[in-house]
């Protein structure tokens, strides 16, 4: 889920990396980043310009650090350059529109869909709340779970996929 900013004049860097990490906040919250990956982020971070020690501390550590550590560099990184990370319900409903948004566009399938704890998001809007909804705990519970045949069940994903997609966003740069 690439972070979305204008880089095309001189001093978009920072903004574009700051963007860039409050994504990184907001997926992390939500439960969908890994704490493993949180290095990469840091380090693409860096790259885009972005400059803080406890940043390039985090950024050199191995994947297979202890998952605290790296959180806890994650935190205080976030902390040193003024991010706030968001609360965990808003960042799931984040999630929750950036999965709809991938399942349109037919880059999230359906497996995916089903992986995740979803059913536990706090869905505030109609549209979250039908798209919860639909998404079974997993994909052997789908024929039993919803009595829909796969083809009825997926059309109706797709709509409530698309109904949530359209409004507007919730997250970073919003």
């Amino acid at each position: 889920m690439a972070a979305t900013t204008d880089t095309s004049g001189p001093g978009t860097a920072v903004p574009r990396a700051r963007l860039l990490l409050e994504e990184v906040a907001w997926r992390h919250q939500a439960g969908v980043m890994r704490p493993e990956d949180l290095p990469m982020a840091a380090a693409e971070a860096l790259a885009a310009g972005m400059d803080d020690p406890t940043l390039t501390e985090l950024a050199g550590m191995p994947r297979n650090a202890d998952p605290r550590d790296i959180r806890d560099a994650f935190e205080q990184a976030l902390s040193d350059v003024g991010i706030t990370p968001p609360d965990r319900s808003r960042a799931q409903r984040y999630a929750l529109r950036a999965l709809a948004e991938r399942f349109v566009a037919g880059r999230a399938a359906l497996a995916e869909l089903a992986s995740a704890d979803w059913w536990e998001t706090e869905a505030e809007s109609a549209e979250e709340r039908a798209f919860v909804a639909l998404i079974p705990p997993c994909t052997c519970c789908l024929a039993y779970t919803l009595g829909l045949d796969e083809q009825e069940w997926e059309t109706r994903l797709r709509s409530a996929a698309l109904a949530l997609a359209a409004r507007p966003a919730v997250g970073p740069g919003s």
